[in-house]
């Protein structure tokens, strides 16, 4: 059971918690430029960091040029400087420099926190921290997936540190973490290829390629309706409870068709000597009824 980490294990609903700064810039700042580059972004945390500038009411500018980059993070113009906003692997892509923020990022890291990058030109201005907090039944929910001998696994983009935080809470076997969109579908077929039957859960557009390649797709209904439209399963609710409901509903139909079709070949077989016995019966006693017509005498008429 590979199950994605933000909207599925996790409510979906970040909120930044910690801004670090460079020395040449402001939290302020920082988070208005973040809100500038994001303002475009569907992405929960991108929502997140947007609502936080509203919240703190702070004036967020135009941004042109916007262009998200699928597993990493965002880029635009904002009054005219180039800004990249994003993970680890986005800023040393691209050279920046960190100016000493990634001890800062480490310790957020090991808190379980998402951690974004905000560039502008060639160096990091600050660093954007976001909670997420998972959802009420999940560690239950991994608890009953190994009682029923299901390995639970996380398939997610976020950090390894941050994945594994959070799979540590809930009891994950295995985390395959900082997967971009377009290798989580191959990343089912891996496990497919060693002999194994996968499902998958997630809400997001980037798991749907994952959804359809499973054996098994389980789309989380709060999600995203690609995710809903490429899934075998949809759980309306969200509630993860549904995946072990849904595993459980399925072995008891199966195993109440199989006892059906015990009992109907059983009857059959049990009654094909009476059945036969029946129909000879009935056979015989049909001829004889008929043969009953040999005493029939045809009436005489006298003059």
């Amino acid at each position: 059971m590979l199950l994605d980490k933000t909207g599925t294990l996790t409510r979906g609903e970040p909120q930044v918690t910690d801004i670090i700064t460079a020395s040449t810039s402001s939290q302020e700042e920082v988070l208005r430029l973040a809100a500038s580059a994001e303002r475009g972004s569907e992405h929960p945390l991108g929502e997140a960091i947007v609502r936080a500038a509203l919240e703190k009411k702070l004036e967020i500018p135009p941004a042109s040029d916007f262009k998200a980059i699928p597993g990493h993070g965002v880029e635009a113009i904002v009054a005219g400087k180039k800004l990249l906003l994003g993970n680890l692997r986005l800023i040393k892509d691209r050279g920046l420099s960190l100016n000493r923020l990634e001890e800062e990022a480490e310790r957020l890291w090991r808190k379980g926190k998402t951690v974004m990058f905000l560039g502008i030109d060639s160096e990091v201005v600050g660093i954007v921290a976001l909670a997420d907090t998972l959802k009420p039944n999940a560690k239950e929910a991994v608890k009953e997936l190994h009682k029923m001998g299901i390995e639970a696994m996380m398939l997610t983009g976020d950090n390894q540190r941050t994945a594994e935080a959070i799979a540590q809470e809930v009891s994950i076997d295995r985390v395959l973490a900082e997967v971009l969109p377009e290798h989580k579908a191959q990343e089912v077929k891996k496990l497919q290829d060693k002999g194994k039957v996968v499902a998958m859960v997630g809400d997001g557009i980037n798991d749907a390629p994952a959804l359809a390649q499973a054996d098994v797709g389980i789309a989380i209904g709060t999600g995203t309706d690609v995710a809903m439209e490429t899934g075998d399963i949809t759980l309306i609710s969200g509630d993860l409870g549904g995946i072990v409901t849904a595993i459980s509903l399925s072995k008891r139909t199966m195993r109440t068709i199989k006892q059906n079709l015990f009992w109907a070949f059983a009857y059959n077989t049990a009654l094909i000597p009476v059945a036969a016995a029946a129909m000879a019966a009935s056979s015989i006693t049909v001829v004889f009824n008929s043969l009953r017509l040999r005493r029939f005498k045809p009436a005489r008429f006298t003059d």
